[in-house]
């Protein structure tokens, strides 16, 4: 047992967790914590998707309760129909997107200076969407129509961009297109859960010839140590949201990305080539 890689298969486990529901982008913290831990390579790529698996599955038992209601109900209630048709929409612009253009953006965007580019972007929108005047329009989730599924699925787009943030994306779409900052949240997660378990599937399967019985305990460290960091995250944000806005992170998205390419340019970290 290479306890190395143990130690790395922790650390990322956590970052993915830490990060996958926040609006600062997981991908991006795993290019680079990957880089940093020499853990870039294609073995470490289907490892980081793979771990995937652990956060979303942390939303599922969050939600748990809302899930069983919604599949109980999808042949009898009318807000459950809404809200699976809402998420099915929101979800295919991406999905289409990601199967058409994910090999291009791999080889050209899943690098450090490109991350923090993408990084200190989304935190200066971030700011732009908390100082202008929020007009909601939807309370809750519940009152979501399909239109505003659609909008939430079209910027989730933008999220195909490492550094951007999937949940940066959504979110802050969401308060743009009138949602509450609850309910933008909660859409957020739960469409993580149908565009997270089709893009890991997809990818892990790929790449299945890197995945190697040898590697069961790293994958086993990296899957529980993602999926309750994650819980923990999904918790302390809805918790958070509650009395502030996502300024905090638009700084420290700004100060991240910042901090990357002083580095990357000073040659104080040797990044990967961009």
């Amino acid at each position: 047992m290479d306890i190395i890689l143990l130690l790395k298969a922790l650390i990322l486990g956590i970052v993915e967790g830490l990060t996958e529901f926040l609006p600062v982008s997981s991908t991006g913290h795993l290019i680079l914590v990957g880089d940093l831990l020499d853990f870039n390579d294609e073995r470490g790529m289907v490892f980081t998707i793979a771990i995937q698996l652990g956060a979303i599955l942390a939303v599922c038992w969050e939600y748990r309760g809302r899930i069983f209601d919604v599949v109980r109900g999808i042949g009898s209630s009318a807000a459950a129909h809404r809200f699976v048709i809402n998420l099915l929409i929101a979800f295919l612009p991406a999905a289409v997107l990601g199967l058409l253009f994910i090999k291009t953006i791999k080889l050209y965007l899943f690098h450090p200076v490109p991350v923090a580019l993408a990084l200190i972007i989304g935190g200066l929108l971030i700011l732009w969407a908390e100082r202008r005047q929020h007009v909601i329009e939807v309370e809750q989730v519940d009152d979501m129509n399909w239109k505003h599924a659609l909008k939430v699925g079209l910027v989730q787009c933008l999220a195909l961009i490492p550094g951007t943030s999937r949940s940066g994306a959504t979110i802050i779409g969401g308060l743009f297109f009138g949602l509450s900052r609850k309910a933008a949240t909660e859409f957020s997660f739960f469409l993580a859960i149908p565009i997270m378990f089709a893009a890991t599937f997809y990818d892990v399967y790929k790449h299945r010839e890197f995945l190697h019985a040898d590697d069961l305990s790293m994958f086993a460290v990296g899957f529980v140590s993602a999926f309750l960091s994650a819980l923990l995250a999904v918790r302390g944000l809805l918790r958070f949201i509650s009395q502030h806005d996502f300024t905090v992170f638009a700084w420290y998205r700004i100060v991240f990305g910042l901090v990357i390419l002083v580095t990357a340019y000073t040659g104080v970290i040797a990044w990967s080539e961009v």
